[in-house]
């Protein structure tokens, strides 16, 4: 069985089968509108969280809230399950498949076999697309991939019921009933309004541009306080959350930045279109910050004015965030 399922290639996996799930439906929304409408852009820094013995860091929202705030604003209902065995898991998703239902899947990316062995890692919240079955395999639509491709039910299973943080527990979900119309510069304004309160309001100095200065004070005194040798794994790890594993960064940055275009032209508002050139900036700098780090790794600067330089990029994204946002709070939006 196989379901007439349009495959589309995103830059990031819960923003890209979102929208491939909704453009099954009939509701073609792009990749950046749907990461504006979920409120998808923001930042957190938890040092006590450790992730392999390293300070947890976000550049998103936690993993599935966009998918259900996109849906939610856009009058969407959907269902979402997780289990408890895999055989209810995969029971479940065969009878969704005989129902014509493409259903989007949250797997462990470790036990995804059809992705490079350099890309495969013990992260637990990468989103799929499955709208097939084919004897032993699966049809998957995995939007970091150019072209649909197959997996077998074993390794399926073994994705879904991965341990450790953020365990899938068998998690699917799709919609199940859309609506004939749907207010599209609601959800857009109520989208733009929620992203940019989180980033500025919330009083905790873990989250929003908050939690970005505290990151970089902390950047700054990892050499002395933790030794040189774990300041780079600790740096490293940051990284490659914001390059590698999909929690934004840089890349979330830019997507945010399209977002803005798109919504300055269905709301008529220019000023969007403006701010949307400066976040584009603010994701060059977050690469910079990137590209900094890992002259550290590679010992190719000196470490102690590496990780100044790092931490004041930090800072320097923080207050260009907090401006563009405080702009985006004092702007006179349209009626729906």
């Amino acid at each position: 069985m196989k379901i007439d399922f349009e495959h589309r290639q995103s830059a990031h996996c819960e923003t890209g089968v979102t929208s491939n799930l909704l453009n099954f439906q009939g509701i073609n929304l792009s990749e950046p509108m749907v990461l504006g409408i979920g409120s998808g852009l923001f930042f957190s820094y938890i040092p006590y969280i450790k992730l392999n013995g390293n300070p947890g860091s976000s550049y998103r929202i936690y993993p599935g809230l966009i998918y259900r705030r996109a849906t939610r604003r856009l009058g969407i209902k959907t269902r979402l399950v997780s289990f408890r065995s895999a055989d209810a898991a995969m029971k479940a998703l065969d009878e969704n498949l005989r129902k014509g239902i493409p259903t989007g899947v949250l797997t462990s990316v470790y036990y995804l076999p059809y992705l490079p062995s350099q890309y495969r890692f013990h992260f637990n919240a990468h989103n799929i697309v499955v709208f097939g079955k084919e004897g032993d395999e699966y049809l998957v639509s995995d939007p970091v991939m150019e072209v649909p491709t197959r997996i077998h039910a074993d390794d399926l299973a073994k994705a879904r019921f991965a341990k450790g943080v953020l365990a899938p527990k068998g998690k699917m979900y799709y919609p199940i009933s859309v609506p004939s119309e749907y207010a599209l510069k609601s959800a857009l304004i109520k989208g733009i309004k929620h992203t940019a309160k989180d980033m500025i309001t919330i009083p905790v100095p873990m989250f929003g541009v908050k939690g970005m200065r505290k990151l970089a004070r902390d950047v700054r005194n990892w050499p002395v306080k933790v030794g040189e040798k774990k300041a780079r794994l600790h740096l490293g790890n940051l990284v490659r959350m914001q390059e590698e594993i999909g929690t934004g960064g840089g890349g979330f940055r830019f997507i945010y930045a399209a977002f803005l275009k798109e919504a300055s032209q269905i709301l008529n508002m220019p000023e969007l279109n403006e701010i949307g050139d400066e976040f584009t900036a603010v994701g060059d700098r977050w690469r910079d910050f990137a590209l900094a780090s890992a002259k550290i790794f590679k010992q190719r600067s000196n470490a102690t004015a590496g990780y100044g330089e790092a931490a004041d990029i930090i800072l320097e994204c923080a207050d260009k965030e907090e401006q563009l946002f405080r702009r985006i709070r004092k702007l006179d939006f349209p009626k729906p």
